[in-house]
């Protein structure tokens, strides 16, 4: 099955119809179960033409799970090995009793790598995901190949519950309708209070910290829309990382990496290939 992508900022039905198909295979993507940290892990994959190519993970924002990123992976498997793990508590993994915060996510990804036998990896995180995988860059170096940063939370500017979700509400207004049932989908499988203690934790996580440790190859990447990371922060963070680079998608918003994918995947490649070059 083929999902031909939308033009950035754009989301399909056929799109929609495919983040839903998993545990199904779909697309070239299957799911896969195992268990890691005590749960058991849902994890939707692809082998990509070629199995020594450097594997791409994708790593999920605080409210959703694999299914937004299923385009991406899509994209990123013409090429690529893709893996889009669930977080503890999100999609179709076990959900423990507590939200996890960010360092409890970084050892959940850790013990996930180790599972899969993966490292170093090209990781990608998407929001909070973005600053999981930029703890998990500066803490655990030797994993990360190659590190992108796609709409990362969280601006100081706006650092707090209610700044955040203002920012989000703002968001939903620019992002495509079709991605709706997604998130509706995703809040009601990790429950509410999992959602709104997760955002707690983002905002009280010295994500500065981290990223000034980052020493892998790393791209921070942006809607031009995106009211979440605006300009600004998204500056901010590529002068704190040594090295960053900065892109920017005309026409998405917040969620890039859904109504993007075929201009993310792009970068992500480019990023890869300048990795193999130096």
């Amino acid at each position: 099955m083929t999902v031909p992508s939308s033009p950035p900022g754009r989301f399909s039905r056929a799109e929609l119809r495919l983040a839903f198909a998993a545990p199904r295979p779909a697309a070239g993507l299957t799911s896969d179960f195992r268990q890691v940290g005590g749960l058991l892990a849902h994890t939707r994959r692809a082998a990509g033409p070629d199995a020594d190519a450097p594997p791409v993970v994708l790593v999920h924002g605080l409210a959703v799970s694999h299914r937004y990123l299923t385009p991406l992976a899509v994209a990123l498997a013409s090429r690529l090995p893709v893996y889009v793990p669930d977080l503890p508590g999100f999609g179709l993994t076990g959900r423990p009793g507590a939200a996890y915060d960010v360092d409890r996510h970084v050892a959940f990804l850790v013990d996930w790598l180790d599972a899969y036998r993966l490292g170093p990896v090209c990781l990608l995180g998407h929001s909070f995901g973005a600053e999981v995988a930029a703890a998990l860059a500066a803490r655990h170096p030797g994993l990360v190949r190659a590190l992108v940063l796609a709409g990362p939370t969280c601006d100081p500017a706006a650092r707090s519950r209610r700044g955040l979700a203002g920012r989000w509400l703002v968001d939903t207004l620019r992002e495509a309708a079709w991605q709706t049932p997604i998130l509706l989908r995703d809040v009601a499988d990790a429950r509410p209070w999992r959602v709104f203690a997760t955002l707690s934790h983002s905002v009280r996580n010295a994500v500065e910290e981290d990223l000034v440790r980052v020493t892998a190859p790393t791209l921070v990447l942006t809607g031009a829309r995106d009211p979440v990371a605006p300009a600004a922060w998204r500056d901010q963070v590529a002068r704190l990382v040594p090295g960053a680079r900065s892109a920017v998608v005309p026409g998405a918003a917040h969620n890039v990496v859904t109504t993007a994918p075929a201009q993310v995947a792009a970068a992500v490649h480019d990023l890869l290939t300048i990795t193999t070059r130096s």
